[in-house]
């Protein structure tokens, strides 16, 4: 593909064919959440779970270090009242998470 193609665009991502498998080879996680709020609540694909809304009632022990099993950039909407069951993944690259309820912050294995 050129900048002469006429079915160009800049930034286009051409993928190719077959399935994409995301997180390929993690061990996942399932659990069931149940918004206990009386909103909506979304949690997005890189939020380390056990940080996400107090509202949110699962098992956050087992889900310490993992985050939703779900492509980047996308989120999953918990209404209120409503259990669902999701697949988590463990979180990966440098397994350092800062900025939410973390306490402490930091590294998440010791």
């Amino acid at each position: 593909m050129t900048a002469d193609d006429a079915s160009w665009a800049p930034g286009e991502i051409v993928y190719g064919t077959g399935d994409i498998e995301i997180n390929q080879g993690a061990r996942r996680v399932e659990m069931e959440i149940l918004n206990t709020g009386d909103r909506p609540v979304q949690v997005g694909s890189h939020v380390h779970l056990p940080q996400s809304n107090a509202a949110l009632r699962f098992d956050r022990a087992a889900a310490h270090g993992h985050r939703l099993d779900i492509p980047a950039g996308t989120a999953v909407r918990f209404e209120p009242g409503v259990a669902q069951r999701v697949s988590l993944v463990p979180l990966r690259g440098s397994r350092e998470v800062y900025g939410l309820s973390l306490q402490p912050p930091g590294r998440l294995d010791t």
